[in-house]
């Protein structure tokens, strides 16, 4: 195979309308675009080409600290504004990424290698997330009871949990910084934000101008670039984070929480998947297909929810592989900023190695390439993959490449250990003409989420988003946003004089 991608691919980054004046080379912190007291810097590079866009600054623990600093100051007052006002700021953010969708999706080609048709659904579901958020303002309702006491009233309130550190991933950094970000500040929270390195632009200084344009207060929301072992790391363990917010590998996800634990910070986490995609014997194939090809090859796999494996029944194994390779084959592959593009490429080198890797490895355990299996440069072909079992390396991990083996089984009860024969349990889909024998079976798999006669790449902002085992703590979206972000007191109230017993 052959990608050819347009010499320069606009590969330029100054010309965005959500450039600061200052350029990208700067922190955001208490209103302001901070150019940094050193010269550490990180290179952005187009994943497509690897070709430099820019630079911004790999920012530091004093940064880090400053950003901190600036966002509890600001709090407490965003805590006492109205409703209104916070509803209002949220509502203007959803119209601007309306405004600026096309830029967006510019830049999450450029910088994440998104295609433009995953890069419209994710700028689509933003929209429709902090369109939503907006509400929570009003939704925040607290309890009133009597008490076992004569002439007491208990009050519970829900108040603001202070500075909400959000560390995110670069896969869909758009939407995935926005669901932490958005409801926090709803909520009366300030926020300092670690976007990823890989995209710190579109997951982080591009939402500032957005938010500064919007006219959010000074100091609370702050957008610090760097690296995880250092603004990362310094952030998760930081005294002044009340909750922090992480969305990336398990791995990570476990020293996130070992780091705010040492302040007994509440860690909320969306970690790794291996999403099973159950066919059963008595699926509409054409549906099983469609929805399979979707849910393994968007976004070149790189996703937490991307169909991991397909478990497909005995009886429509052979046509279910060889209708999935069709599939794969004709899928089109190259510039991400094309409109025509499907496949993009995989994010860096070593994510490209780690995915061919896995389908060697496998391949040598007897899995045999149906389509694809070839690579140029970061562009890996759609690949299904046949003879595959639980145990073979592309199938007991997570891959996150456009990868699909599939593993045959002869009984429901087969399919659902074969599931769950993993350490993650993030979401997954089960397909059958009967949704009564559909929901039974996906009643027995481990995960946070799962979609019948779909597949698992669903995201719907009023619905509760997470997972269960490896796969991380809590629940992102709407009302789940609430508890996660606001902490309940107690008031009672004495109202009558009170008999003590000395």
């Amino acid at each position: 195979m052959t990608v050819e991608i347009p010499p320069q691919h606009e590969a330029s980054l100054a010309n965005s309308d959500l450039r600061p004046d200052e350029g990208w080379n700067v922190l955001y912190v208490d209103g302001e675009w901070v150019r940094p007291d050193h010269d550490r810097t990180l290179s952005v590079r187009d994943p497509s080409t690897g070709d430099e866009l820019t630079t911004v600054p790999a920012g530091t623990e004093a940064d880090t600290d400053r950003a901190f600093e600036s966002a509890d100051e600001a709090q407490s007052e965003w805590a006492d504004a109205t409703p209104a006002e916070r509803a209002g700021v949220l509502r203007e953010v959803a119209s601007l990424l309306e405004e600026h969708e096309d830029e967006l999706v510019r830049l999450l080609g450029l910088e994440a290698g998104g295609c433009r048709a995953k890069s419209a659904i994710e700028c689509g579901i933003t929209q429709e997330l902090v369109s939503l958020t907006s509400s929570l303002p009003y939704r925040v309702n607290g309890e009133q009871s009597g008490s076992p006491i004569p002439g007491k009233q208990n009050n519970v309130l829900r108040e603001p949990v202070g500075v909400v550190g959000v560390i995110t991933p670069w896969n869909y950094p758009l939407n995935l910084a926005l669901r932490a970000i958005a409801p926090a500040l709803a909520l009366g929270n300030a926020v300092v934000l670690k976007p990823d390195e890989k995209t710190p632009v579109v997951g982080g200084l591009a939402l500032a101008r957005l938010f500064e344009e919007a006219g959010l207060p000074d100091g609370l929301f702050n957008v610090v670039p760097g690296r995880g072992e250092e603004v990362g790391d310094h952030l998760s363990s930081h005294e002044d984070a009340s909750v922090v917010s992480f969305t990336g590998s398990t791995e990570v996800g476990y020293t996130i929480a070992e780091n705010a634990a040492e302040n007994l910070t509440p860690p909320l986490l969306e970690l790794g998947g291996n999403c099973p995609h159950v066919v059963l014997e008595d699926a509409d194939v054409d549906r099983a297909i469609d929805a399979g090809v979707f849910g393994s090859f968007i976004h070149q796999g790189q996703g937490c929810i991307s169909i991991n494996r397909h478990l497909v029944h005995e009886s429509l194994y052979d046509e279910y592989v060889e209708r999935l390779a069709e599939r794969a084959e004709a899928l089109p592959i190259g510039d991400p900023l094309d409109p025509e593009t499907v496949i993009g490429p995989i994010i860096d080198d070593g994510q490209r190695d780690r995915i061919v890797s896995l389908v060697e490895e496998s391949r040598e355990e007897g899995a045999v390439v149906r389509a694809g299996g070839d690579h140029d440069g970061r562009f890996v072909e759609p690949t299904v993959l046949s003879g595959v079992d639980n145990n073979m390396p592309i199938a007991d991990c997570e891959h996150f490449g456009p990868i699909a083996p599939v593993i045959p089984f002869e009984t429901d009860e087969e399919a659902v250990r074969l599931a769950n024969d993993t350490e993650y349990g993030l979401a997954a889909s089960v397909h059958s003409e009967s949704e009564r024998r559909a929901w039974e079976v996906a009643d027995e798999i481990d995960a946070g989420m799962i979609h019948l006669n779909d597949q698992p790449v669903n995201d719907d902002p009023h619905t509760p988003f997470g997972g269960v085992k490896s796969s991380g703590l809590g629940r992102y979206n709407d009302q789940w946003m609430i508890s996660e972000l606001t902490e309940t007191k107690w008031v009672s109230v004495q109202q009558s004089s009170r008999e003590y017993p000395f």
